[in-house]
């Protein structure tokens, strides 16, 4: 018998992707195709000048409208290409407001969503009488004024592993509505404010139910005590409306540091 002809070997890749979301309608791929997953693999397909398309997995899918400073992908492909060419040509078939900014080898073993340790995101809230304009759909926006001090100690109700419940979206996948939440940090800097969460993972919608919380106790409307209420009952009901995706952005995820990934891209100091 002719030998059993073997399998190309086939390398890991991860890449660190940035794009302005306001123009899709999320990250993970649908029918449509408006999409940023649609759009990087359509890229890579195109870069790799392959009969199948590339397809990746990400470390963590955001929604319509919310935007990605350093989402991490990984796909395996049979090409031998140096990281850099993966990045310059890559690149070249995406939009402007999508771009590869670094790739990695990694090993077989490496998984976007599976290796990360945490999640990080970031809310950057523009505090104005009138609406944004040049930054329209970059930041959330209030007109009434808000106080730090009471947002402060209402996020201290939410740091550790709790029943995210009440922060969750009908439509939530997730398996468990438990999440480790070991960070937020919430600073200003002249008109505008930004909070930085980061958990194990993040529930749909979890974020931006947060938000809507927050702002309420910010602007005097509940006491700090009514976030400690809200995480307790368990109930979407008993938190504030969903809050604007503008303003929302996916920081990307936390790695060992013996994998050698980059933890931040140039977008990092752009926000305030």
């Amino acid at each position: 018998m002719p030998p059993t002809p073997q399998e190309p070997s086939r390398t890991r890749v991860a890449l660190g992707v940035s794009y302005n979301g306001r123009a899709y309608d999320g990250w993970q791929s649908q029918p449509g195709g408006r999409t940023v997953q649609d759009h990087l693999e359509q890229a890579l397909t195109r870069f790799s000048a392959q009969d199948d398309t590339v397809k990746t997995l990400c470390a963590g899918r955001t929604d319509a409208g919310v935007h990605g400073l350093m989402q991490v992908v990984h796909f395996d492909t049979p090409l031998d290409r140096p990281e850099n060419a993966w990045v310059r040509g890559t690149n070249s078939f995406l939009p402007d407001n999508i771009a590869v900014q670094w790739a990695r080898h990694v090993p077989q073993s490496f998984h976007a969503r599976a290796s990360a340790r945490s999640r990080r995101y970031a809310y950057v809230l523009l505090e104005s009488p009138v609406r944004p304009s040049v930054d329209a759909g970059q930041v959330g926006w209030v007109f009434r004024p808000l106080a730090l001090d009471p947002m402060v100690r209402a996020a201290q109700a939410l740091l550790g592993e709790h029943d995210f419940t009440s922060f969750r979206a009908a439509q939530c996948q997730a398996h468990s509505p438990v999440k480790h939440l070991m960070r937020v940090d919430i600073a200003r800097r002249g008109a505008y404010w930004r909070f930085e969460f980061e958990a194990s993972a993040f529930l749909h919608h979890m974020i931006r139910n947060i938000m809507g919380c927050l702002i309420a106790i910010g602007s005097g409307n509940r006491p700090p005590s009514w976030m400690a209420e809200v995480l307790q009952a368990r109930s979407r009901d008993a938190a504030a409306p969903t809050f604007s995706p503008d303003g929302l952005y996916f920081l990307g995820p936390v790695y060992d540091a013996g994998l050698g990934l980059p933890e931040r891209t140039p977008a990092f100091d752009w926000l305030p």
